[in-house]
């Protein structure tokens, strides 16, 4: 895979001024979704749920510990996933056998353990790929497969940003233009940073819009200091350390299959962005090894599972500065800001909808990025068995967007849409026949035949 000759891969020749500002616009592209899992989930604890402290502080040690596991190689930031907030919702309301006569504080605990448990299963599949190579595991998955898959990502995450455009909509436009103005026309510095730009441009004209008495479009407050008011200045995260039992176990391990799925997506995204091929250098072992140690030492200690960002994924895109140390310092700045909960909530008083602007070229971007996976691999659509593969894959990831909810045991598990998904491209890529794709081998990508192919190469030859 070539990379991008306009890229910057060393961000040293930015200088430290330059480097320790893309770590902060990273920083700002994590922070909103990575402080609302916490939210969520303390609304289904009734207040007595994760701490937004402990999640900064986990989702900045987390990148780091993966940056170590991937050799420093990857620029991937691990903020928090929204995959298990059913299981949390789960184990919340269980009240049978030894849940019956437990708070919801105390609920938590178990919840963060099925978690644990969960992050040792990326580590098993670390371990068979690593066995068996990565050149036969990624046989499972072309381009026809994971292209449709990095789509998929992106647009499942589309709602998501028209709900927070939506309740300021000039805001929100405010921010979407700043970002597309400097990314554009922007000169210098200020064109890799379009992002953090977005966001001060945006919460400037919030603060004028706020003085002067305009509202949100339900009539709320464009901005709400309150947290910020009563939040100290330095304060140590409140960490707790997880409890085991099988019946939170079940509950939480199997949402890994989803999460394992949307790692791979993830990763080839990044590669896709910087033109480095990570599934093979480090390896994919390594990267399913560093989110695996990332999310079970981040639940070991009360916060909640690690995933690759993919708002992150999209700031690299946008910036085209390709350096993990700049991810390292974003993941540095998380961890000082989970020991200063005044800034932290200064910074989480952003209002949604210009997380929302930010969020629409952020969730577009990654959706492009997969489809120019496709288009450089060139994944020929004129065979039936790719296009079976990617309309299960887009189908699937878009359509089921309550997810598939069944029972095991008396316990109920859901695979999200992304998790069917891939599934499904996977199986269907397995057994549909004409896969030849070999895995590092071919610089076109994945040449698949359908079943119904006829090369006319191969028939001149047999002339």
């Amino acid at each position: 895979m070539d990379g991008n000759k306009n890229a910057i891969y060393d961000a040293k020749t930015l200088g430290a001024p330059k480097m320790a500002i893309l770590g902060l616009q990273h920083m700002f592209a994590m922070f909103g979704a990575t402080v609302l899992v916490p939210i969520l989930v303390n609304s289904y604890f009734h207040g007595e749920g994760l701490s937004v402290q402990v999640t900064l502080f986990m989702a900045g040690v987390g990148t780091l510990i993966f940056a170590a596991c991937t050799k420093l190689r990857v620029p991937a930031f691990l903020g928090s996933s929204f995959a298990f907030l059913g299981g949390f919702a789960t184990v919340a309301e269980l009240n049978t056998g030894k849940f019956a006569e437990m708070s919801y504080g105390e609920k938590l605990p178990y919840a963060c353990g099925g978690i644990v448990i969960a992050g040792l299963l990326y580590i098993i599949l670390a371990l068979i790929i690593k066995a068996v190579g990565v050149e036969r595991s990624m046989r499972f998955l072309p381009p026809v497969v994971t292209g449709p898959i990095i789509i998929c990502i992106g647009l499942s995450l589309a709602p998501s940003a028209v709900n927070n455009f939506k309740t300021n909509w000039f805001l929100g436009l405010v921010a979407l233009l700043t970002v597309v103005i400097f990314n554009i026309w922007g000169k210098g510095m200020l064109k890799i940073i379009p992002i953090l730009l977005g966001v001060v441009v945006s919460y400037a004209v919030a603060l004028i819009m706020n003085a002067a008495g305009f509202t949100n479009a339900d009539g709320s407050a464009i901005l709400d200091f309150s947290g910020v008011a009563s939040a100290s200045v330095v304060g140590l995260p409140p960490f707790q350390i997880a409890k085991f039992d099988l019946t939170a176990i079940l509950v939480m391990a199997p949402i890994a299959i989803a999460t394992m799925m949307e790692h791979i997506g993830d990763i080839s995204a990044i590669s896709a962005t910087t033109g480095r091929n990570f599934v093979e250098d480090p390896g994919l072992h390594r990267t399913l090894m560093g989110d695996g140690l990332a999310t079970s030492i981040a639940a070991l200690f009360g916060g909640p599972a690690n995933t690759t960002y993919g708002e992150n994924t999209g700031v690299l895109e946008l910036s085209g500065v390709y350096d993990p140390k700049v991810i390292h310092l974003a993941a540095i700045y998380a961890v000082v800001l989970s020991f200063i909960p005044k800034i932290s909530q200064m910074i989480a008083s952003v209002p949604a909808a210009i997380i929302g602007g930010i969020s629409f070229i952020l969730y577009g971007m990654i959706s492009a990025i997969g489809v120019r996976n496709i288009v450089e691999n060139q994944v020929d659509f004129t065979k039936s068995r790719n296009l079976i593969i990617a309309a299960v894959i887009l189908v699937s990831g878009l359509g089921f967007t309550e997810g598939l909810t069944f029972n095991i045991g008396g316990t109920s598990i859901t695979l999200t849409s992304l998790a069917i998904a891939a599934i499904l491209g996977v199986v269907l890529n397995a057994i549909l026949p004409g896969n030849d794709y070999s895995f590092g081998k071919s610089t076109k990508g994945d040449k698949s035949k359908g079943p119904y192919f006829t090369n006319p190469l191969d028939e001149d030859r047999k002339a």
